[in-house]
């Protein structure tokens, strides 16, 4: 994807989270998936200082919505992770490596 088409998406994903935001109520879970897709996005850019309090209040709320040993709350975890690693900091995700394996056992 060309830097201008990450720029059209982080808009688009930026627009779709505040009509969320605002017809839903910032504690929804579908925010929550908002916050995970703009996350994302900062992080394939390798913008942590963007991605990581998405992913933080993503998870919050997808903690706080669903429990915080749903299969939804894993793939935040994992994705934390990965943001982590590209910045080389394994003592931040070893801890979430952890969380995420347990809710993934749990559901097998």
């Amino acid at each position: 994807m060309l830097f201008g088409q990450y720029s059209q998406a982080a808009a688009s994903y930026q627009r779709a989270l505040a009509i969320r935001e605002k017809t839903l109520g910032p504690d929804h879970p579908d925010v929550g998936a908002s916050l995970h897709d703009l996350a994302g996005l900062y992080s394939e850019l390798c913008q942590r200082e963007l991605a990581e309090p998405l992913y933080q209040r993503a998870l919050a709320i997808k903690e706080k919505a669903l429990g915080s040993d749903h299969p939804d709350v894993a793939v935040i975890l994992e994705d934390m992770v990965s943001l982590y690693r590209k910045f080389v900091h394994e003592q931040e995700a070893a801890p979430l490596v952890q969380r995420a394996a347990a809710i993934r056992a749990i559901q097998r």
